[in-house]
């Protein structure tokens, strides 16, 4: 038996209510406010495609042997890199073993699904025993449009192997067509659209039907045989039309989460699919569709497994770890859709030594520090020498990961002559609770929410971006838990 042994999801903890957008941008888009229902997902100024599809894997892989995966795919259409392997980002991000193959999918919103039905092979043919892969999309669009209510920031993993299995691959089918209903250039910023009619009566209405249809053939199963339809399309109206063309009734096709979130591009059937997992049972059947140029059709069906599987972040979770961004135009400037004054302390060279980040690859992506082996002293960054005074070993450490480990507020400030997107910036001294200790900056938070003693999670995120050559660094910050003092 092959299938998925677990999921993760992710969706950013930023909501931007639709209507606020009509309420700022309605006077030249008017039409927009058939849209404004409910609310979309947008990523922190700190968050790209990268740091989503990170935090989804690290849900994922939560209690999983890391050492186990030997194959990693991102999918993406919003990838930084045009000509650096980001999988390989991810996963020295993620700390998996260097013996492993990492791969970029990218150029359809259909990667995702195209990826999973790639994994499903290796593992099949036995060429991996498990693979990770892991969508995410960061899509731009121009202010006031109808993507821009449309579209909304997220991500989703799914790792696949032959033990464990929680949902079982049945098989899969897959059409491919050059529909153009939109395309992005090289060194374009937004996308190029045609009309919104075009893919939704020419693109969804048909190769969805079309894909499923040659998925029951393959098969020999009916509609009657699947319990739970899942399947993108951001018009809802059509949403539903293309469920009556399936012969589904409407409590077994999937929300297509416009009013939770929006849709997630490529990471989209992933998402969908990841929140039907969340609620699914032993024994249920279910049937994922991606599209772009064509589409993809996977069978799955859910096995005892999955009520063993500990309980993960994922959609469900993520949607409910929301906080409202209350301010249009912060949500442009965090997106870099309108110039403001940064002043002359944020023109500070970023330019990033190659050389130093391979050589502290582990420290800088992986957050790996060091453990003394004589002692049990963790310490970040990892030294030569023990930090414990009582112990001083020399080359006494080993790599020790601190990315998951519980830790809290030792001290704090909020700088507001430093510049930062997101004013004051916010920063201060992270104390792990089994030892250590590091400087990080705090995200996904405001300043009078802080405290000494909070508990922290650690996120990967962009540190800074080097415009001039098209560099984007990351590294690792603090998210203070929602909670309050002890006492109050």
């Amino acid at each position: 038996m092959i299938g998925i042994t677990s999921y993760g999801g992710y969706i950013p903890k930023l909501r931007l209510d639709r209507m606020s957008i009509y309420r700022q941008m309605g006077w030249l888009a008017p039409a927009t406010v058939m849209l404004a229902q409910g609310e979309r997902s947008c990523c922190n100024y700190d968050e790209d495609s990268i740091t989503m599809a990170v935090a989804a894997a690290r849900d994922c892989l939560a209690g999983m042997d890391k050492r186990r995966v030997g194959a990693l795919y991102l999918c993406s259409t919003t990838l930084p890199f045009a000509d650096r392997q980001n999988a390989s980002i991810v996963k020295s991000a993620l700390n998996l073993p260097d013996e492993i193959e990492t791969g970029d999918m990218t150029s359809s919103q259909k990667a995702g699904t195209s990826a999973l039905l790639a994994a499903m092979a290796m593992v099949k043919g036995d060429l991996e025993k498990q693979v990770l892969v892991a969508a995410a999309d960061r899509r731009q669009t121009r202010s006031s449009s109808f993507y821009e209510m449309w579209f909304g920031d997220g991500a989703a993993a799914l790792l696949l192997g032959s033990e464990n299995v929680i949902a079982e691959f049945l098989g899969g089918h897959s059409i491919s067509h050059d529909f153009v209903d939109h395309y992005r250039g090289e060194g374009r910023r937004f996308d190029y659209t045609w009309e919104e009619r075009w893919v939704r009566d020419e693109g969804y209405s048909k190769f969805v039907p079309e894909v499923v249809a040659g998925l029951f053939k393959k098969l020999n199963i009916s509609i009657a045989d699947v319990d739970r339809v899942v399947y993108p399309c951001f018009f809802r109206a059509e949403h539903k039309k293309i469920a009556k063309r399936l012969g589904v009734s409407g409590k077994k096709v999937a929300d297509n989460l416009h009013e939770a979130c929006g849709d997630t591009g490529t990471a989209h059937p992933l998402v969908m699919l990841v929140a039907a997992l969340e609620r699914a049972e032993p024994g249920q059947r279910i049937l994922v569709v991606g599209f772009g140029q064509g589409c993809d059709a996977i069978y799955f069906k859910v096995t005892d497994a999955i009520e063993s599987l500990p309980q993960r972040i994922g959609i469900r979770g993520s949607l409910a770890k929301k906080k409202e961004l209350r301010s249009y135009p912060k949500f442009l400037q965090f997106r870099e859709l309108i110039q403001t004054e940064k002043g002359i302390r944020a023109e500070e060279t970023a330019q990033t030594s190659l050389s130093m980040l391979w050589r502290k690859h582990k420290m800088v992506l992986g957050l790996v520090g060091g453990k003394c082996t004589r002692c049990g002293t963790p310490q970040y960054p990892r030294q030569e020498i023990c930090v414990n005074p009582e112990c001083k070993a020399v080359r006494s450490l080993e790599d020790y990961e601190f990315a998951d480990r519980p830790a809290h507020v030792k001290m704090y400030t909020g700088d507001y002559l430093a510049f930062s997107v997101d004013p004051p910036a916010k920063y201060g001294l992270v104390q792990f609770d089994d030892g250590g200790r590091f400087f990080a900056d705090f995200t996904d938070c405001e300043l009078e929410d802080i405290f000494v003693g909070q508990p922290v999670s650690l996120s990967f995120r962009k540190r800074y971006a080097d415009r001039e050559r098209g560099f984007t660094g990351y590294f690792w910050k603090a998210v203070p838990y929602d909670s309050v003092p002890a006492g109050e």
